[in-house]
């Protein structure tokens, strides 16, 4: 089985990919706080493997990518330890052996490399990728699979969180779109005004994009809270929250037969 590791700002996912299915069959996550990360390595992914009856020889290739360079060390160091293997660890040299291009290798993050390698692989077209989450982010690719260039806004939880820890009487309140536009009370206030704000950003931000570019993009979500906006189903013409682990998956491969050729 392929193991995938993408380790973002909030949490580390850990996915396995069944060959012989096609398949993502296992999924878990640990929380990014580099001073735990050591401890919850070594004690909650033993563990998991154990409750579900995988073994550690089951795992025949590792793909990793991190935006957060902290966890780099503890993460190799648990993968030679616990899998015995290397995790090939996803950055700008990668990118040199794929169909996709990017002016910027060392700026852009290899989740949203990941991203735009998956969707790429699946469409070969222009695309918007929206990524619903600690940031929102708009990778925009043309039609000959380059990324023109990526938008960046804080993500819903983090607008939440921000509003929570910067005030002192509102409340932390659950992401859920409610029915109105109008607050009501002080919890519906919060949900209204960040979700439905959110919606007119991601529309205003599509609608700006298309109109700086002569392309048909297709618009593609993904992330841990993409499927949260339901006001924007129409507006996406795909939701995939596995976009990152394809891509992690492909871009590991593509350097492991680039690298034996």
């Amino acid at each position: 089985m392929f193991l995938a590791i993408d380790a973002g700002n909030s949490n580390v996912v850990f996915a396995l990919f069944d060959p012989k299915t096609q398949k993502w069959t296992n999924q878990f996550r640990l929380e990014t706080k580099t001073e735990l990360l050591i401890s919850q390595l070594t004690k909650k992914v033993p563990l998991y493997f154990l409750e579900h009856a995988i073994s550690p020889s089951d795992i025949s290739e590792i793909g990793f990518s991190t935006v957060v360079p902290e966890v780099q060390g503890p993460i190799q160091e648990f993968c030679e330890k616990f899998f015995g293997k290397a995790a090939y660890q996803i950055g700008p040299k990668s990118y040199k052996s794929l169909p996709i291009s990017t002016i910027r290798p060392k700026e852009i993050g290899t989740d949203l490399m990941c991203n735009v390698m998956a969707a790429w692989q699946k469409y070969q077209q222009a695309l918007i990728i929206v990524d619903f989450g600690t940031a929102l982010t708009f990778t925009v690719v043309d039609d000959g699979g380059k990324v023109l260039g990526v938008n960046i806004v804080p993500g819903l939880q983090t607008a939440i969180r921000s509003l929570f820890t910067s005030t002192s009487k509102l409340p932390e309140v659950p992401l859920k779109v409610p029915k109105s536009a109008i607050g009501k009370d002080t919890i519906h206030a919060i949900q209204a005004g960040i979700l439905y704000g959110y919606t007119g950003l991601v529309r205003g931000m599509l609608e700006t994009i298309r109109s700086e570019k002569e392309l048909h993009f297709k618009v593609i979500a993904t992330g841990g809270l993409s499927a949260i906006l339901t006001t924007l189903e129409k507006d996406f013409e795909e939701i995939d929250r596995y976009l990152t682990l394809n891509g992690i998956r492909w871009i590991t491969q593509a350097n492991q037969k680039s690298n034996q050729s």
